[in-house]
């Protein structure tokens, strides 16, 4: 079996397409070609993986200014033509679109070619890329169940994440007692606005939940000024410019303060965390805001929009769900029944019914 991954830019699609190919050729031998941009972090990722990269050149169309979309506009042929070349070359069974810049030509190509195609789609709304082929494409692995409505064949397989997050015990089965603690990041760069909540709210938090624990990622950018304010007031915490082992802080933490993109809540539900989600209001069709609010449906979260992050009614949500703790045992399950551990397995097989291949 031969099969593409496209897209690409950001971890957030990056990473849960390293796993699908892990999966295809773990278990069905593929052969894996991945087609992103130069300016995404597949470049540096995929090859570290081991797979083959090829580039398109196309930009943003979203969210971007009127010179940008033109000339996005304006390199999109050309980028379906060259996308349609590597496939000609490579002649998958499959193409995998994962969203991101790179996904649209190559999908685009595909269904032009009529190689079976396949897309991934993480967040409750499709992103741009995947709602211009989601009329043509030969099926959709979603997340969240109200994705469907957008594709004409869909399945909710979830999203991959790593195995050591399903490991973390639910709250209903740790051990009673201990500091409660807290895990803030607003991913690998920081947010600022969550970094600056959290600093302002402080000494409020101190008073209102005296002998908490906080891990906080700050990213470079924010990651003095929090260290020097948790260090001023005497604040049991440990900061960090990045956490390298994730699942480690998150088996720490009975709350979880944090934005809400696809791979972050898919992590949050296979922890069975707790979150006070913060989505960035800038992302692309607000699609982090429709995340977290689908989580909030289920009672696994609480949603507060960024513009009324205010440092006391962050301490005070803190220490309010901080004190009771059998809310933060029914978040916890009804985070993990969110959750899908198989997600990985179910994307690939879903990719080899699509591509028509006999399975081994």
């Amino acid at each position: 079996m031969r099969a593409i991954l496209a897209g690409g830019g950001t971890g957030g699609h990056v990473i849960p397409a390293l796993a699908i190919a892990n999966e295809l050729k773990k278990s069905y031998g593929a052969e894996v070609l991945f087609i992103g941009t130069a300016r995404g972090i597949e470049n540096r990722l995929v090859p570290a993986a081991g797979y083959a990269l090829q580039l398109v050149r196309v930009g943003a169309l979203k969210n971007v200014s009127l010179l940008t979309r033109a000339k996005t506009a304006f390199d999109l042929p050309r980028a379906v033509w060259d996308a349609g070349r590597m496939l000609n070359q490579f002649a998958p069974d499959v193409v995998i679109g994962v969203g991101g810049y790179a996904s649209g030509p190559a999908m685009l190509a595909a269904v032009v070619k009529h190689i079976p195609t396949l897309a991934f789609e993480p967040n409750v709304v499709p992103g741009f890329a995947n709602r211009m082929v989601a009329r043509f494409v030969s099926g959709a692995a979603v997340h969240f169940e109200e994705t469907a409505k957008y594709f004409r064949r869909a399945e909710v397989t979830g999203v991959p994440v790593r195995q050591a997050f399903f490991e973390i015990p639910l709250l209903t089965d740790k051990k009673r007692g201990g500091t409660p603690t807290v895990l803030v990041f607003g991913g690998s760069q920081g947010a600022h606005a969550i970094n600056e909540a959290m600093i302002r709210c402080l000494p409020e938090l101190q008073r209102q939940a005296p002998g908490i624990h906080i891990i906080h990622q700050t990213g470079e950018r924010d990651y003095n000024d929090a260290l020097a304010a948790y260090a001023s007031l005497g604040e049991s915490a440990e900061v960090f410019k990045f956490i390298e082992d994730m699942p480690a802080a998150f088996a720490q933490a009975d709350l979880v303060v944090c934005r809400s993109g696809a791979s972050t809540v898919a992590e949050i539900t296979a922890a069975g965390k707790p979150a006070i989600f913060v989505p960035f209001p800038r992302a692309a069709d607000d699609h982090q805001r429709v995340n977290a609010e689908a989580l909030a449906r289920e009672g696994a979260a609480v949603v507060v929009e960024e513009l009324k992050l205010e440092g006391v009614w962050l301490a005070e949500t803190i220490a309010a769900l901080l004190g009771d703790s059998g809310r933060l045992a029914r978040m916890s399950e009804a985070a993990r029944e969110l959750a899908h551990p198989n997600a990985a397995r179910d994307i690939a097989a879903m990719a080899v019914r699509v591509a028509g291949v006999e399975e081994n």
